[in-house]
């Protein structure tokens, strides 16, 4: 029996930092994580897609070449070179969680455990072997994997997930993606943008379930301009053959006279995630879950069981790697004897497509639906004088006002969105007013300027657009 302090399941993102503070404080601490060094995020998700993203990007650009004042012939995609770019990049963030694991003194274990006790964990070693672990601490940061909607011939034909897709060295001919959220989308027009021909299969009506209309238009515009077909409120019913070979797929609208038949080469779902919570002993460990197989925390992140705590997106926090690192925070400052707490966080999100679309705080659907009434302040990125220089004018930025002034939401869809987002961010957790971005001087020309056209563009109070 080894006994630790702590033991942390899974390497991902709040998960390898709690381990690493804990040793580095000279408490005897292990990882114990299945195959991937660092998480999914450095592997097989985010910093992976928003490679090949770029890439495309890239591949994009190339194709407008002439535009810019270019004249190149013929250029050709080489997928091989695209996922070998892909890995150089994961071989080196791999090597850099290595070397702070070596730094902080965090034993990293990889192998896949399970609960035998309360406290107790065996572990089956990828070396082979096992090894039965116990600690005073656990963290739990098992993360979500792909769901596969049970679709007659849908598992049997093979469809790949964004970590299938990520490893392929060809480009499919015709790739039909299952879902409109942010994984199908930013694939779509990376792999449209590489030469597939892309059509997107959207199970409600509109793409980006619950975002505001008029952004959903807007990413609906640029998507169809590049040649991107989109099937909304439609149902995939069937499906045959092999994808990567030949699929055919029964797709049904709202009505029998709706129902066609897609034929393509390839398919990627994006349907959403499990969370890996099966299989592993929590209810020996005395870890209760929620319906939907979630962990169940409460707002410092405990589970059910004393001294087991949940991080990351198999606690129920939203999936972005982002508030995984912020788990991390509330977890260790209140080890520390804080009071910190998951209520009430404000959240960014960034879709990165191109242009990309950054939210943070509420939109005007939550407004509506929560009875909050706002001022609205709307402009094209036209407006914001940087977007001229680099030829990328569409998109617009809109913000939410308050009746005291406060920016109660920012939404921007438009370049370098995620960058800008952050200074309003800010603005809203040191509770501002819009009239401090709407004052301040702001370097010309770049986007960040466009805060003071849009803030000066907010209407008298009294005025207000909703309620």
């Amino acid at each position: 029996m080894d006994r630790y302090q702590n033991i942390v399941i899974g390497s991902g993102e709040g998960g390898k930092f709690i381990a690493w503070h804990l040793a580095k404080s000279g408490q005897k601490t292990a990882v114990i994580d299945r195959r991937y060094i660092g998480g999914s995020c450095p592997n097989i998700n985010c910093l992976p897609s928003k490679n090949e993203v770029w890439s495309a990007k890239v591949a994009s650009m190339i194709h407008q070449a002439r535009k810019y004042g270019f004249d190149i012939t013929a250029p050709k995609i080489d997928m091989t070179a695209v996922r070998r770019r892909k890995r150089e990049m994961v071989d080196g963030l791999v090597a850099l969680h290595l070397e702070k694991y070596k730094a902080s003194g965090a034993m990293l274990i990889m192998g896949e455990a399970r609960f035998v006790g309360p406290k107790t964990l065996e572990v089956r070693l990828n070396e082979g072997g096992t090894q039965t672990m116990e600690a005073e601490r656990i963290f739990l940061n098992i993360g979500t994997r792909p769901a596969i909607p049970a679709v007659p011939g849908l598992a049997e034909s093979k469809p790949m997930s964004n970590i299938d897709l990520l490893e392929i060295n060809r480009l499919p001919e015709h790739l039909v993606v299952i879902g409109g959220g942010y994984v199908g989308l930013e694939f779509a027009q990376a792999y449209r943008r590489f030469g597939s021909r892309v059509t997107i299969i959207q199970r409600d009506s509109q793409l980006l379930s619950g975002e505001d209309a008029d952004v959903v238009a807007e990413v609906h515009s640029f998507l169809a301009d590049e040649g991107i077909d989109t099937v909304l409120s439609s149902e995939t019913r069937n499906v045959k053959g092999r994808s990567g070979e030949r699929v055919t797929l029964e797709v049904a609208g709202k009505s029998r006279s709706q129902t066609q038949i897609i034929e393509a080469t390839d398919i990627l779902v994006a349907t959403g995630r499990i969370p890996n919570t099966s299989g592993i002993g929590l209810d020996v460990a005395e870890v209760a879950l929620d319906a939907a197989g979630y962990i169940r925390v409460n707002d410092r992140l405990q589970t059910t069981a004393a001294n087991i705590w949940a991080i990351g997106e198999c606690a129920g926090s939203p999936q972005f790697t982002h508030v995984s690192y912020d788990d991390y925070r509330v977890i260790a400052d209140n080890l520390a004897g804080g009071s910190r707490s998951t209520t009430g966080r404000l959240i960014p999100s960034v879709l990165f497509t191109d242009p990309p679309v950054a939210h943070v705080g509420l939109s005007e659907n939550d407004a509506r639906r929560q009875g909050i009434s706002y001022r609205l302040a709307k402009r094209p990125m036209s407006a914001t004088l940087r977007t001229r220089t680099i030829d990328e004018t569409r998109g617009f930025a809109k913000a939410l006002i308050g009746d005291d002034d406060r920016i109660l939401g920012f939404t921007m869809v438009g370049p370098e969105s995620g960058e800008v987002m952050a200074v309003v961010q800010i603005a809203m957790q040191a509770n501002q007013p819009y009239q401090t971005l709407r004052d301040s001087i702001i370097a010309h020309p770049t986007m960040a300027e466009g805060l003071t056209d849009l803030f000066g563009a907010v209407q008298p109070k009294g005025r207000v657009s909703a309620a």
